[in-house]
This record gives structure tokens, C-alpha cells and sequence, in this order.
């Protein structure tokens, strides 16, 4: 991270961040859960994005208006059955997020959160439900249209490009058949 940190200083900088740290293995209750798993989507989820700030916030704050954006989860914010080693991460990386945005304030870094809720994405089966594919298909059957990866792009892409003095300090979306983290209408 260093290196390409180095890489992108002698580039010219860089004025924004986007860290899209997603890592999910397992549906294991705490009870039972494999740590190996647990503490893998620790690292990513939290540390990966720990360690991308700190290299990268040197230059965002010289550029005068950096800006970082977080692409956690709705499991950061409500756990779930059979997600608990996921929510932990999301909950620490999101507790990261809320702290970064206190501490970069007062050096015009804007920290903003995007939390998707259901998206439909193939690394899901291979990740999440170890290659299952029959599993991931059961996650989205009847779902008449998930997120995409393309709308969650979007809608960060739209974050980062308001006028800087505009903070969207977190974004919940969600497919409309996804109500909330625990009503998915099914047809």
C-alpha cells in the first residue's frame, strides 16, 4: 500500500479515496463460527480500510479538499442471523468511518459512508456461501431487482462529485423489494 501510495504521490496526488473493502466468508452462528473467517474479514473490512487511510490521507489533506468514501454495508448497522462474523466487520469498519469523519473535519476531508443493502453480485456464491451456487440463487429468488454493482458505482460516483462543501455523510440504499435489512418482498 505504501508503494502505491509513493506511486500516486509522484503521479500528482490524489484528492479522493474510495475504499471498497467487501470481504464476507460464511454464515456460521458466533456459537460455531470459524475464526480463521472472522478474523480474515476483519483485516479486509477494517483493516484494509484503516491502512488505506493512513497512507492516503497525508495527500488528500494537502490537496486542500480530499475527500474519502466508505463503501461499508446495511450490515453495519443492523446485524442479521447467520451474519455475525460480516456484521462485526461492517460494524468496525463503520465505527472507522464515523471516526475518521470527526478527526478529517477540521482538514476539509469529507468522509462519506455508502451502505448497500441487497446486491446481486457473483462473488456472493463463490465468498459468502463457499461456491454454492444453488444457495446464492435461493438469496435472490423472487427478488424482482437486486442492486447492481453498477448502481451502488453510481451512486458513489455521485457522492464524490457534489460541490465539496456537500457532505452525504452516509447513504443507506436498497433495492426496493428490500425494505429493510430483514423484509425482502419476494414475488
Amino acid at each position: 500500500v505504501a508503494a502505491l501510495a509513493s506511486r500516486v504521490e509522484a503521479d500528482g496526488g490524489a484528492d479522493t479515496l474510495v475504499n471498497i473493502a467487501g470481504g464476507a466468508l460464511g454464515t456460521d452462528a458466533v456459537g460455531v463460527g470459524d475464526r480463521a473467517d472472522w478474523e480474515w474479514m476483519y483485516r479486509v473490512n477494517v483493516l484494509g480500510t484503516l491502512t488505506m487511510c493512513q497512507a492516503f490521507l497525508p495527500m488528500l489533506r494537502a490537496h486542500g479538499e480530499g475527500t474519502v468514501l466508505n463503501l461499508t454495508s446495511t450490515a453495519a448497522v443492523t446485524a442479521y442471523e447467520g451474519g455475525a462474523g460480516y456484521n462485526a466487520a461492517k460494524m468496525g469498519q463503520h465505527g472507522l468511518t464515523g471516526a475518521l469523519r470527526l478527526e478529517e473535519a477540521e482538514h476539509n476531508v469529507r468522509v462519506i459512508e455508502v451502505l448497500p443493502g441487497m446486491v446481486h453480485t457473483e462473488e456472493f456464491s463463490r465468498n459468502r456461501l463457499g461456491g454454492d451456487q444453488s444457495a446464492a440463487d435461493a438469496v435472490y429468488a423472487g427478488v424482482e431487482k437486486p442492486l447492481t454493482a453498477e448502481d451502488v458505482a453510481e451512486v458513489c460516483v455521485h457522492a464524490v462529485e457534489l460541490p465539496h462543501h456537500v457532505n452525504l455523510d452516509q447513504i443507506v440504499m436498497r433495492p426496493v423489494a428490500q425494505a429493510a435489512q430483514h423484509k425482502v418482498i419476494r414475488r
